[in-house]
């Protein structure tokens, strides 16, 4: 493919839509409908449990980072308050977006909204967004999702680990949206009856910061921004260093999620963080399936899926050569291998894409 354009208005989105690419029919592992529908049962008490406990948690360690500042003994509370204020919100995020997360549609928006004000992503924009990554997953030009451009942006890469980068464009897209409204690249996927909800919420959330800083400035102190805007900052390298491993160093424009997506296996705390999205590929092929019933979705189809990694080491250590390689040579990636029981990738469609990972 040689370079690719990433913007939603460039070649490469209208050859997405000529090539075929564009609402295609990707591929599925076998599931019986029956234990499907089983699977994709909803339920509020396990998202509930979670949430009263992420939020608690929220509470006692902003509680003792207030009550022990300036001192350093502060900073580990600061430090575990901003990753679950600048990594879990996302995967908070991500749930309450599909609705999955609860059953009741109510406690998804609220969550989903709290979770957005927190990762600096307008809830109308990042709903259909993330609708459009769900319907053309790393399709150059069509996906805005994608995290991990090709040639790879290594400075980039590493400055999003202190949330430099996605947070700074995160709160210039918020002024945008507030002054100007909606961008053109957004109003590719964002219905014209949605984008003055944009426009309203930007607008909400300056009225935040703007109070936030004000409080600052009058205490004389970033105390209050501790609490709200700088966990986005110094919390989300959790979120970076999960969310790098879904798609990086693996397939772009194709139609199975076996070749762009990865599973992987993690310790409870970052499974707890992460919501159980380390179950990448199931989660893209059935999207519906709640967070909670992924690790049973595994087990039910992980014989048609390649090996997950086995930790997150495991996993980079994977996919950062890759990444390297892919600085000379934009057309590589990492071909998973299929176990001996999975139905073979469609070499009449991927044929390309697969030569390209040798």
């Amino acid at each position: 493919m040689g370079k690719r354009d990433y913007s939603m208005l460039g070649p490469d989105a209208r050859r997405a839509v000529e090539t075929g690419l564009v609402a295609a029919e990707w591929y599925h592992s076998e599931v019986p409908r029956k234990e499907m529908k089983a699977l994709m049962q909803r339920s509020d008490q396990p998202a509930i449990r979670d949430t009263a406990l992420l939020f608690g948690a929220m509470v006692v360690f902003a509680g003792f980072g207030i009550a022990l500042w300036p001192s350093l003994w502060s900073l580990p509370f600061w430090l575990a308050y901003g990753v679950l204020y600048g990594s879990a919100m996302d995967s908070r995020w991500h749930e309450c977006s599909h609705g999955t997360a609860f059953k009741t549609a109510w406690m998804n928006d609220v969550i989903y909204n709290i979770a957005s004000f927190c990762m600096v992503r307008n809830p109308v924009t990042w709903r259909w967004s993330h609708a459009r990554h769900h319907t053309d997953t790393v399709i150059v030009g069509r996906d805005p999702e994608i995290a991990i451009m090709r040639p790879p942006v290594f400075a980039k890469l590493i400055g999003n680990f202190f949330g430099i980068f996605d947070s700074l464009g995160g709160w210039s897209r918020m002024l945008y949206n507030a002054f100007v409204g909606v961008h053109p690249e957004e109003a590719t996927w964002i219905p014209e009856s949605e984008q003055p909800k944009v426009v309203r919420v930007a607008r909400l959330w300056v009225l935040i910061y703007a109070a936030t800083i004000g409080l600052a400035l009058w205490m004389g102190s970033i105390l209050p921004l501790m609490v709200i805007g700088l966990p986005r900052l110094y919390g989300a390298w959790h979120h970076v260093m999960t969310g790098l491993l879904q798609h990086g160093g693996l397939a772009d424009n194709v139609t199975d999620h076996r070749l762009n997506s990865r599973t992987v296996y993690m310790n409870p705390i970052s499974r707890f963080i992460y919501w159980n999205m380390n179950y990448h590929v199931e989660h893209h092929m059935f999207p519906m399936v709640p967070y909670h019933r992924l690790p049973e979705l595994h087990e039910r189809i992980k014989h048609d899926l390649p090996a997950p990694n086995l930790s997150i080491a495991e996993g980079f250590a994977e996919m950062w050569p890759a990444l390297k390689r892919q600085l000379k040579n934009e057309d590589y990636f990492l071909k998973r291998d299929l176990p001996p029981t999975a139905q073979p990738y469609r070499k009449d469609f991927h044929a390309a894409a697969l030569g390209a990972a040798q």
